[in-house]
């Protein structure tokens, strides 16, 4: 019923995605890793789970033409696991990573441009090193960070 109800105003609904109906392809650029720490795996993970995101959740055509209606270019700017953010008995016993991406969207219909941060903390026990922290991490990164990305772009919050 909602989804019927916006189509009739030019926009369309589908999960949780608000697209107007004019809008038919994306075009995804690879993500760049330009933090000062550049984990190698991060920007490959994030590309594949944003593409799937946005293919498998909008209606949107996946295209590498510098005319698509929305094309999107992200930027891995910040990956600082630097912090302790928790203490116990003098030690630390908690680090925190932070990883923050830009991100740029070009609507080419509208002639727009819209850029944003998205910039999420994930904790660690400090006993880990850094390798074993990114081990157990990964999965929610690249999870937390396409979501935001995608929740951004798709979805009017």
């Amino acid at each position: 019923m909602v989804s019927t109800l916006l189509s009739g105003c030019g926009i369309y609904s589908f999960k949780d995605a608000v697209i107007p109906d004019n809008v038919k392809t994306v075009k995804i650029g690879f993500i760049e890793n330009k933090a000062r720490y550049i984990n190698p795996q991060l920007a490959p993970l994030l590309n594949d789970k944003l593409q799937q995101k946005i293919i498998g959740q909008t209606k949107l055509t996946r295209t590498n033409s510098d005319d698509a209606h929305y094309q999107i270019y992200a930027t891995i700017t910040n990956y600082d696991p630097s912090q302790t953010v928790g203490v116990s008995e003098k030690q630390a016993s908690t680090n925190r990573l932070t990883v923050t991406v830009h991100v740029i969207l070009k609507k080419t219909l509208d002639n727009k441009e819209q850029e944003f941060d998205v910039s999420r903390n994930f904790d660690f026990a400090a006993s880990l090193s850094l390798s074993q922290a990114e081990a157990q991490l990964m999965e929610d990164i690249v999870r937390n960070i396409t979501d935001d990305i995608f929740n951004q772009i798709f979805s009017n919050w």
